[in-house]
């Protein structure tokens, strides 16, 4: 299986700039284009969280038209700039959403089971899972704990070091990573938020996030550091799954690069 994840796409009203600088849109549509063109096509897309800027129908409708040339399904869950009832109401159609109450959800279609989790707090930069919806997860890993699975969310469940972004985490990491630590078949947790492709070991499993499709967070682990952003190669990840090896990621930069040129005999690695 093969599962392409973006995040962060920040999509604002037709004609208008993020900030008056990122154009969002544009990027997404260089995005959309690069999934399409990939060879074998993904099974699935996975999209981690703002989607769009305010939470605004407007955005919401501006997103559908750029996602629409897709080939292939793509399962969102909310960010904290996103907003719930608006974003349900826009994906409601393709049918994985709950009509009511969180966006959480489970896909079974596929030989990996994806459980997507909403850690949007209406009003806060940061994300949290209430004590009950952490009941509901371990219920939910406990139903089929021989299926591989991933687990998809916005808020990273850690620290990355960049002050400012921590500072608007995930409030329920310790909850979360006993749960997590009890359930093997957690081959990755995915996650956006940060505009930077980052992993690391977490609860017995691999835990990341993916770069924006438009902008990215500027690197800097000084506790006194303003949160600022750059435009450094947008990317999307790839999440290649086989029976017996496991789940191998690659991280994608979009953009026209030189290339390809191809290795001569003598040239070619072994």
């Amino acid at each position: 299986m093969l599962i392409a994840h973006i995040t962060d796409t920040h999509i604002m009203s037709p004609g208008t700039l993020l900030m008056g600088i990122v154009d969002t849109a544009s990027a997404l549509e260089r995005a959309v284009a690069a999934l399409n063109h990939l060879d074998p096509s993904p099974d699935a897309i996975v999209f981690t969280g703002d989607l769009v800027e305010s939470g605004a129908p407007v955005e919401y409708a501006h997103l559908r038209a750029l996602l629409a040339p897709l080939r292939m399904p793509v399962f969102a869950i909310p960010g904290n700039h996103d907003a719930r009832e608006p974003m349900r109401q826009a994906f409601i159609g393709d049918g994985y959403l709950p009509r009511e109450g969180f966006l959480d959800f489970v896909i079974e279609d596929y030989p990996l089971r994806i459980i997507a989790l909403d850690t949007l707090v209406p009003g806060e930069g940061g994300g949290a899972l209430s004590s009950e919806r952490l009941r509901w997860l371990d219920h939910v890993l406990s139903g089929a704990q021989d299926r591989p699975t991933l687990v998809l969310m916005h808020h990273p469940p850690f620290l990355t070091g960049i002050h400012r972004m921590d500072q608007s985490g995930f409030a329920d990491s310790a909850a979360f990573a006993e749960i997590i630590r009890g359930h093997p078949q957690i081959e990755r947790i995915l996650c956006g938020h940060l505009h930077r492709a980052i992993e690391t070991r977490f609860a017995g499993t691999v835990a990341g996030t993916a770069p924006s499709t438009a902008h990215q967070i500027v690197l800097d682990f000084r506790p006194e550091a303003r949160l600022s952003f750059a435009f450094e190669p947008p990317g999307y990840q790839l999440h290649y799954w086989r029976e017996g090896v496991g789940l191998v990621t690659h991280t994608a930069a979009i953009g026209d690069w030189p290339g390809p040129y191809f290795y001569s005999k003598k040239s070619a690695p072994d």
